[in-house]
């Protein structure tokens, strides 16, 4: 219905066909598109402002996702929804059909305001908890999305059909097990992800190894369907989350939160070197600082069991003397206890292996007391720097496979010694010669 006032203001034109409508739907477009650079231009500028001036936080978190920007969107779809049956000589289906375009708008722009809504809380918490890395709520703010989206798209269905939501919600039970399927890696990654929080296995910031999918590195992001692992070459393995309870994974938290971080790396002797210390090499060792106490007190040990012994009538060979290795096993020992790098209240110990093709495995056990990496290395590479250099001091060799130099030289000096034989036996057989004549 027409009021006699629009009837008049509309009566010049009333002589060409559609130019009530037009001019009708023009000036409702008008009229939204003033509501909504208010709105924009205006209202939350004023809001922007005055967020920034609060000390609070979470107005922050909201204008950082834009929430209300995005709400912002909905003035001017409400104002085409309100003011659509108001265009003069338009046709029903027209009216019906902008009507629940513009509302289906309004629904699709509220679930996506809601959704930045719950990244803002994301970010509250991830900004101000002391626990947002152990317990992320990402995951869980994402099935939220889920099952408001979901909604969201059957209100909109139902507007635009014009039938009420619940009766397509009852359709649904008939469509569980197609859902099922759809959502299938959703589902057990939401299960997944209980269990990761409940039980405390994986958080943000951790150092995960998994072999079978590639990842070694710390994990940057955790979310529902999948976990962000940012490898050591700095590229990204993006891990199912589903993936973390059925099949196994390495967290290296444990040795972070310990403070120590394990050396157990071995030394191979040779073990042609291995032979007992004469005194004279036992009295020389004496002066290196770590071992004369050592030293001293083996020579008192064993000059006490070696006299009962002979004093018993036993056959000298029966005498225990020092070895080489177990006198640098002794020096290795008490060096990493006096090394600043290693941690002294963890394991430490220094121990023989069995011995192989290689040589006999001489394992260095214990902890620096950094568990960063690159102090790690440093620390583990000057120990064995220093402790290869030491092996000549005890009359031990490292064990090494033959290489290309060492073949070379080898087979010099077999050609320098057949040359030699070869000289001798001419020399040998010309003298007679030169003898005869």
């Amino acid at each position: 219905m027409i009021d006699p006032a629009s009837h008049e203001l509309l009566a010049p034109v009333s002589g060409f066909p559609y130019a009530r409508p037009v001019l009708g739907l023009l000036a409702l477009l008008l009229v939204a598109w003033l509501a909504n650079w208010l709105t924009r231009r205006v209202l939350l500028q004023v809001v922007t402002r005055v967020a920034a001036a609060s000390p609070m936080h979470w107005d922050d978190a909201l204008m950082g996702r834009r929430v209300l920007a995005k709400l912002a969107h909905i003035v001017p779809a409400l104002i085409i929804a309100t003011g659509i049956p108001l265009v003069p000589e338009l046709h029903p289906g027209v009216v019906a059909v902008v009507r629940n375009v513009a509302l289906a708008f309004v629904a699709l722009i509220v679930a996506q305001a809601l959704s930045r809504l719950l990244d803002a809380v994301n970010d509250l918490y991830v900004g101000h908890s002391p626990r947002a890395h152990e317990r992320p709520i990402k995951g869980y703010l994402q099935v939220v999305k889920i099952v408001l989206f979901v909604l969201a798209a059957v209100i909109m269905i139902a507007t635009l059909i014009e039938r009420s939501p619940l009766l397509l919600l009852s359709g649904f039970g008939a469509m569980s097990a197609v859902l099922l399927l759809v959502f299938k890696d959703s589902i057990l990654s939401l299960v997944a992800s209980v269990q990761l929080a409940g039980n405390d296995m994986l958080r943000v910031g951790d150092w995960i190894e998994m072999p079978s999918q590639n990842a070694d590195g710390d994990v940057i992001d955790m979310a529902l369907n999948t976990v962000k692992v940012q490898n050591w070459d700095k590229t990204i393995t993006t891990v199912p989350t589903y993936k973390l309870i059925s099949e196994s994974f390495k967290n290296w938290r444990g040795m972070q939160e310990s403070g120590g971080r394990r050396i157990k790396r071995s030394l191979l002797i040779d073990q042609n070197s291995i032979r007992f210390l004469e005194p004279a090499e036992r009295d020389r060792l004496c002066r290196i600082a770590l071992i004369d106490e050592y030293l001293e007190h083996k020579r008192g040990e064993l000059e006490e069991y070696n006299q009962s012994l002979l004093a018993g009538g036993k056959d000298p060979v029966n005498t225990r003397r020092v070895t080489n290795i177990g006198t640098f096993r002794a020096y290795v020992d008490q060096y990493l206890r006096a090394h600043p790098g290693i941690n002294q209240d963890m394991t430490l110990m220094v121990r023989q292996l069995a011995p192989g093709p290689t040589g006999l495995p001489l394992e260095l056990y214990c902890f620096t007391a950094s568990v960063s990496w690159v102090p790690y290395e440093n620390t583990q590479s000057d120990i064995f720097d220093h402790l290869i250099a030491m092996l000549p001091e005890f009359g031990l060799r490292l064990y090494q496979a033959p290489g290309g130099a060492d073949v070379a030289g080898a087979l010099e000096k077999l050609g320098a010694g057949s040359s030699g034989e070869a000289a001798k036996g001419d020399n040998g057989a010309t003298a007679p010669a030169g003898a005869d004549h």
